[in-house]
């Protein structure tokens, strides 16, 4: 009887007795290390020149076709699958006796010669087979006939909850994690070339800042202290400025307690890179550079996502926010009182909470009627200070106005950068600013940071700082259309096996 018509107990239950039958036989079905000589794309690849020579390979069989003398087998390692043609009186009676003892899902090596069958397929004749680990429990049933693919394993939410299931029976899952180490270490390589120093700076923090998000909390047994999973490492970063380390790095994991949906993970992944004598302007050049030339490392400059064609080769585009919204309202909103934009808000169908303050409508109206209209790569500027309390003061003079863009592709965002406050008595008034917005409801709003404002207080350069999301970056360059499928163990709800 085939796996297909068995309850998964009895599935078990047999596989276990084949187990059973190896180890009476002396068989070790968990040995310590085996080394392959190739992989299987190794032997695919330079077959002309490795025919009739012998290899070692070793992976999960996932194709499986028993008869009696001789039988034919997939095997599928990190590069890809290739046949293999096992048969009695090569590797003799005990060892052909334990391959019949194999099923899909168990992991094997061969030894043997590269040859062709009389179907033209490149596969390797088996001289010798050894058992490297007994699957015990079965992979969901994927079946296969002339090239096309039958009954996949495609729900989301298990492949999500079951990854080792989802690299085995889609493999084609793997080449977004590579593409995405491939990212990571692009841009590590590019700002390490800038001569940017990468730091790591503390995520259990005792007071958390940098963004407006709320956070994780935890308590310190032996200090007796409620600690916070850092929302962002700018606080710190900028204190290394401070310090004398003109630009310095971080590709860390971050941790926001809030909602989740396509674009957000409660932990992720940011860049966020400072560095001395440098302001916005100079920020926009680099991450347009650096995106450009990470697009290319993985050939992705021109990308369809969430169904619109993007071109990263061309340059970017900059907007003024305020510009933007007066184009999306109709309507000048850098004085607008709160009455005004809650009026705004409701004209436009957008709900906000009762207390919520101009910042927080601001952000709406962005949200609702402007980023979803950002598809090209647009770097939006000149943000009013009201919702930027890290940002310094815009050079043109308008008190409303601080230097700061985002850069939104395909409707998101994708990076936040400031020309950094570096006024610590302005700083300090932000933050306090931040703090009498706390009191009053937003949960999002910044505490005030003493040290870090001290830090400031013994004088900081001027500086450029910018925070980009590292999986929305890997979203894009893969064209992938939900989070999860960038993050090897997203989030998830626990539920009840």
């Amino acid at each position: 009887m085939s796996d297909d018509h068995k309850s998964l107990n009895e599935i078990i239950r047999f596989r276990k007795e084949k187990l059973d039958t190896l180890l009476e036989r002396g068989i070790n079905p968990y040995p310590h290390k085996y080394s392959p000589t190739h992989t299987s794309v190794d032997v695919l690849e330079n077959y002309d020149s490795l025919k009739e020579i012998d290899v070692t390979i070793a992976g999960r069989i996932m194709a499986l076709r028993k008869m009696g003398k001789a039988s034919f087998f997939h095997i599928q390692d990190m590069d890809g699958r290739i046949q293999v043609y096992i048969k009695r009186d090569e590797v003799g009676e005990d060892s052909y006796a334990n391959f019949k003892k194999m099923d899909i899902g168990d992991i094997v090596g061969v030894m043997g010669f590269p040859f062709t069958t009389k179907m033209g397929e490149k596969s390797i004749h088996a001289k010798e087979f050894t058992v490297l680990a007994k699957s015990i429990r079965p992979l969901p049933v994927v079946k296969e006939k002339d090239g096309e693919t039958f009954d996949a394993f495609e729900d989301k939410e298990l492949r999500y909850r079951n990854r080792h299931l989802d690299l085995i029976v889609n493999p084609e899952v793997k080449d977004v994690f590579v593409k995405r180490a491939k990212i990571i270490s692009t841009i590590r390589q590019y700002l390490d070339n800038l001569e940017f120093l990468e730091v790591e700076t503390p995520v259990l923090q005792p007071l958390y800042g940098g963004a407006n998000a709320r956070p994780f909390t935890t308590h310190h047994n032996a200090l007796d202290q409620k600690l916070y999973l850092r929302i962002a490492d700018e606080l710190y970063l900028k204190r290394l400025i401070v310090g004398g380390i003109d630009r310095v790095y971080e590709l860390s994991k971050d941790f926001r307690n809030e909602g989740m949906d396509k674009n957000h993970n409660p932990e992720f992944t940011m860049l966020e890179f400072y560095w001395a004598y440098a302001d916005n302007d100079d920020n926009m050049e680099l991450v347009e550079d650096m995106i450009r030339k990470t697009a290319e490392a993985v050939d992705a400059t021109k990308v369809t996502w969430h169904e619109n064609e993007i071109d990263l080769s061309k340059p970017f585009a900059r907007k003024p926010l305020l510009e933007l919204l007066k184009e999306a309202t109709g309507q000048d909103l850098g004085s607008a009182t709160d009455d005004e934009m809650k009026k705004l808000c409701k004209a436009h169908n957008i709900e906000v909470e009762n207390n919520a303050n101009y910042g927080q409508m601001l952000d709406e109206l962005m949200s609702e009627l402007v980023e979803p209209k950002m598809i090209q790569p647009t770097f939006v500027t000149d943000y009013p200070k009201a919702i930027s309390p890290l940002a310094k003061a815009h050079r043109n003079g308008d008190p409303n106005l601080v230097e700061r863009y985002e850069l939104f592709i395909g409707g998101a965002e994708f990076a936040n950068s400031f020309t950094e406050l570096n006024d610590p008595i302005d700083q300090r008034e932000r933050l306090e600013a931040q703090a009498q917005l706390r009191e009053q409801g937003d949960e999002e709003a910044q505490p005030v940071d003493e040290n870090f404002i001290q830090a400031v207080e013994c004088g900081m350069p001027p500086t450029g700082g910018v925070g980009l999301g590292i999986d929305r970056l890997t979203m894009l360059l893969t064209e992938q259309n939900t989070i999860k499928d960038v993050i090897l163990f997203p989030a998830m709800r626990t539920v009840d096996e």
